[in-house]
């Protein structure tokens, strides 16, 4: 193991300023996944859950969501939430039982609700997750498939939980995963940029919005 006095944010920032591979880059069909921008993870003011990263975050994704619908492809916004008991939370829900912890997310509540402040629009595809992938257990698999997408933009929170896990399975089911740094965000400042770094040595393409946007303004099919 390599040894370093360097903190995760002097780390990923040094790997920008010298990437050591190249890109995965953009294929043709592009879909936007939206991960957990729910009122439990973006509400600082009100839940004790709730972090915030860039403060410009959702109006970033706003921006992304709005390009994406303009070329005619799929947006998501997921959400977790469980039934009372929370007893689909599995084991995942049995390291505690505070009143705001996961398994306490319940379906229709304040902290399941996604954040007022987004514009979900009806085409947009709303889906329920009870675990950190937005692949596990849901149907975004076979809406990829469907609309023929190839490369999968992925935000929302956290960094090193839930949008990590996301992208380690879209990256597993053999799509280009982009990450737009400043529309994720963690609780922690070590964490997420300890894994921004893991994500862009391994997983994905993690580039500055303003570059995501860029693309998506040249339409699909313009790698």
């Amino acid at each position: 193991m390599d040894l370093s006095d360097l903190t995760a944010r002097q780390m990923y920032e040094a790997l920008k300023a010298a990437p050591p591979r190249r890109r995965f880059g953009f294929g043709d069909r592009i879909a936007l996944v939206n991960v957990d921008l729910q009122c439990a993870y973006t509400a600082v003011d009100t839940f004790a859950t709730a972090y915030e990263t860039d403060p410009r975050q959702l109006e970033h994704v706003a921006a992304l969501a709005a390009a994406v619908r303009a070329i005619g492809l799929p947006v998501v916004w997921t959400y977790v939430a469980y039934a009372p008991g929370g007893g689909d939370c599995g084991v995942w829900g049995t390291r505690n039982d505070a009143p705001d912890s996961l398994q306490n997310i319940r379906e229709g509540s304040p902290r399941a609700a996604l954040d007022p402040r987004l514009t979900i629009d009806p085409a947009d595809t709303v889906m329920r997750k009870r675990m950190p992938s937005a692949f596990f257990e849901t149907h975004l698999p076979s809406l990829l498939v469907w609309h023929r997408i190839d490369t999968v933009i992925v935000t929302g929170g956290s960094t090193s939980g839930c949008v990590r896990a996301t992208v380690v399975d879209g990256l597993s089911h053999g799509y280009r995963m982009i990450v737009p740094e400043e529309c994720v965000a963690d609780r922690h400042e070590s964490p997420h940029f300890a894994a921004l770094y893991d994500m862009a040595v391994k997983y994905a393409d993690v580039l500055p919005v303003g570059d995501v946007l860029a693309r998506l303004q040249k339409g699909p099919g313009m790698s």
